[in-house]
């Protein structure tokens, strides 16, 4: 068991990371714009751009959580420190099983899985961050459509182009 100044000194390490700007950059669009619905659109995202982005934030928090499982550091204070695991989680928990299955990784996510899902009210905590992050998605999504409405110029019927 890792005293709390070096389960401390490895979150703080964690936390540095997670600062360069490429996984600042992935890590900020995995939870505002990936969205995903269902396994087929998030295989979709991996086909495309993303999946470096996609392959990035989740081992990044794959690694980061094996830190926990193999007793580097203290789960209570891993989970204190990096609150944003729940989120991160939320968004392919629901497609773990499919995303397993269709590339033969059976243990794909699983540290990150073990640890999130060890805390206490686990499900409920991924639910909450999952609807709370579609919503703020949402919002981002009719703030935008509103902001494009607002600068098309009519056409020459009087209606916006």
């Amino acid at each position: 068991m890792p005293t709390p100044f070096e389960s401390a000194r490895l979150n703080l390490q964690l936390f540095d990371l997670r600062r360069e700007p490429v996984l600042r950059e992935a890590r900020a669009w995995f939870l505002a714009d990936f969205n995903p619905e269902t396994l087929d659109e998030l295989i979709a995202v991996l086909s495309g751009d993303r999946n470096a982005s996609f392959r990035m934030v989740l081992g990044y928090w794959d690694m980061a959580a094996s830190l926990v499982t193999t007793g580097a550091i203290d789960a209570q204070a891993f989970l204190a420190a990096h609150s944003e695991v729940f989120g991160t989680f939320s968004k392919v928990q629901p497609f773990l099983a499919g995303l397993r299955s269709m590339s033969s990784e059976p243990g794909f996510c699983g540290h990150l899985e073990a640890v999130v899902m060890a805390a206490p009210d686990a499900e409920s905590i991924l639910a909450r961050r999952r609807q709370a992050l579609r919503a703020a998605a949402a919002r981002r999504a009719e703030g935008e459509s509103a902001a494009n409405s607002a600068l098309s110029f009519p056409d020459r019927t009087g209606q916006p182009s």
